[in-house]
């Protein structure tokens, strides 16, 4: 085997140029114009082989997502604590392989009772060392968070989106930004949204809750929904 098929072997396992310099036992700079030349014939083959969704990653949620939401058992979609109290503000974050040391980052804040997504961060580019940062932060007021599968992210967030519209909300504007690190949507959600299966407001600290509660009455009679504000 050569040296270039050496190197496009050791980076199909993950190993940085560096690495791939010290197990080969030759210079960084031997090592580096191979990279490049490698990294470039990926993309001209990606490209004639038309649009492919980046590698995820990562996927985490926070827990206690499940709390009020009706799931299909067969899916195997795992809660480590469902009662964690977070009154149905769930949060996601994805990450996907932007180049071999840089990932692509979103993450969304959604409603899944009532309004649909409510915040989007990113999408950004990070390096693995600030997406731990940045993950920390992002569900620094949740208790925990745990790993999840791409589809159930992918439920809650689009699934939630689909839910707010027939109740009359849209997503948060930033959303089509960072939609596509989700991947495809199929336009058909397995999760029963709201709590128990019906409409529940709670009001947000930057929420207006009389037009929230007036959007709601469009469509539904009050016995159809429920809901708690704090009368500011």
């Amino acid at each position: 085997m050569d040296l270039k098929e050496q190197v496009r072997e050791l980076r199909l396992q993950g190993k940085s140029p560096k690495e791939i310099a010290r197990a080969l036992k030759v210079s960084p700079s031997v090592v580096a114009p191979l990279v490049r030349a490698i990294a470039t014939e990926t993309a001209e083959s990606a490209e004639s082989a038309g649009p492919v969704e980046a590698e995820v990653a990562g996927c985490w949620i926070n827990v206690g997502w499940s709390e009020g939401l009706g799931l299909d058992p067969a899916r195997g979609w795992v809660d480590e604590a469902p009662a964690s109290g977070v009154g149905g503000m769930v949060c996601v974050l994805v990450a996907r392989r932007h180049t071999w040391d840089r990932l692509s980052v979103c993450g969304y804040l959604a409603d899944v009772y009532c309004t649909g997504v409510k915040s989007v961060i990113g999408p950004d580019v990070l390096d693995d060392r600030d997406l731990v940062r940045f993950r920390e932060y992002f569900f620094g007021e949740y208790p925990a968070w745990q790993e999840a599968p791409i589809e159930l992210a992918r439920q809650l967030v689009f699934g939630s989106v689909d839910y707010a519209r027939t109740l009359g909300f849209e997503p948060h504007e930033l959303f089509t930004l960072g939609s596509d690190l989700l991947g495809k949507w199929e336009g058909e959600s397995v999760v029963t949204f709201g709590r128990d299966g019906k409409p529940f407001y709670v009001e947000g600290p930057d929420d207006d809750s009389a037009k929230v509660l007036r959007t709601l009455r469009r469509t539904l009679s009050d016995d159809e929904f429920g809901f708690v504000t704090t009368g500011r």
